[in-house]
């Protein structure tokens, strides 16, 4: 077997903690070739279908990829910014601000990089650079709050098999979920109610989830379990009693039956049973990205304003919001209890001192002009 080549060794060198926010993906651009690119590598993954490959090869690279790529790159055109994708552009602002809070809190001797299952920038090139950088203690923190074999599973998978071309693997560790982390639901609790301070509250607020193949319920995975959990808890903050709110899956593919209830025919339905004032919240997204912003804020928002709905509500995604980032510092510092990520005292001390000279001499500036 061949590894990788081995950085420099550098006696005496001290070792670096890293965090890696690692988010799902999106194409590079809204274009046809990018997204069959992008949706090439996502739907090759065998943890995302579970078909033979033989027989997902066929039906992946003669029908799906022909005719979906162009349909989903226009998708992706009517989200598309000027800091181009929204994924991207709110993942990379989140692990800025993760840095920041973690730093605040003492964590100066820490790295914070994004990285994509799909896509760019990729998890194994990013876990080489901070290999690179001198990393010998990595934890890997999936931006899905709930555990899915189709998502953190996957994430599992790439970590694993870019180390298992490595010779000298860094220390790892995992955040396996956080559907119930207090400051999660406390950040979707505030998300909320500042949506309702601003707009009133709905006759009923649809808490729509990613949806996955039933059977993966059936074969023991726990996610459909933990986003009812997150939707519990999320009403329970809120005070919401049973009647006030639903759970709903949404993002079907194929025609093999997905968790149930579907958010796009359950949100005509509520309009044509008179619902007028309705709000979506998609807890399971932490970053908006197409499915929230084009199938929820478009889509979704015309079934329900097609069938007699009057006022429809997106409450975007938790993003780089104050309360969600004070919670990702949270998730992120119990997992790496232990690990040398402070500077010592003295050092510390060092760095106040200078700082305070600095502010001196700039104040003495100050008043000298």
């Amino acid at each position: 077997m061949t590894f990788q080549k081995e950085p420099p060794h550098k006696h005496g060198a001290v070792g670096r903690s890293a965090i890696v926010l690692v988010n799902l993906g999106t194409p590079d651009e809204p274009t046809r070739s990018a997204v069959r690119r992008y949706l090439k590598q996502f739907l090759s993954d065998p943890r995302v279908v579970e078909i033979p490959r033989a027989v997902w090869w066929f039906i992946l690279n003669l029908i799906i990829l022909p005719f979906r790529s162009g349909q989903s790159a226009k998708k992706y055109a009517s989200i598309w910014t000027a800091e181009g994708s929204p994924l991207r552009s709110n993942t990379a602002a989140q692990a800025l601000g993760l840095r920041a809070a973690l730093g605040e809190r003492g964590h100066e001797e820490l790295t914070v990089a994004m990285a994509m299952r799909y896509g760019s920038p990729s998890l194994p090139d990013v876990l080489a650079k901070l290999k690179a950088d001198g990393a010998d203690r990595v934890l890997v923190l999936p931006a899905y709050p709930q555990y899915s074999g189709t998502t953190t599973g996957s994430i599992y998978d790439a970590v694993f098999q870019h180390y298992g071309s490595v010779r000298n693997i860094p220390e790892l560790r995992f955040v396996r979920n956080y559907h119930d982390h207090e400051g999660y639901i406390r950040a979707l609790r505030d998300s909320v109610l500042n949506h309702w301070e601003q707009h009133g509250q709905p006759e009923k607020l649809v808490m729509s989830f990613h949806g996955v193949p039933k059977r993966t319920l059936m074969l023991g995975d726990p996610y459909h379990c933990e986003c009812l959990k997150t939707a519990r808890l999320l009403a329970a903050a809120l005070k919401l009693k049973p009647d006030q709110y639903l759970v709903t899956f949404q993002s079907r593919f194929g025609k093999a039956e997905w968790l149930q209830p579907y958010t796009a025919p359950t949100v005509a339905q509520l309009a044509r049973d008179g619902v007028r004032k309705l709000d979506v919240i998609c807890p399971g997204f932490t970053s908006d990205c197409l499915e929230t912003l084009e199938e929820i804020s478009m889509e979704v928002r015309h079934d329900f304003e097609s069938n007699g709905g009057r006022e429809f509500h997106y409450i975007p995604c938790l993003n780089e919001s104050p309360a969600w980032i004070a919670a990702l510092a949270e998730i992120a510092e119990q997992h790496i209890i232990g690990w040398p990520t402070q500077l010592p005292p003295s050092a510390r001390e060092l760095l106040k001192k200078e700082a305070e000279s600095g502010r001196a001499k700039a104040l003495e500036l100050g008043a000298a002009d």
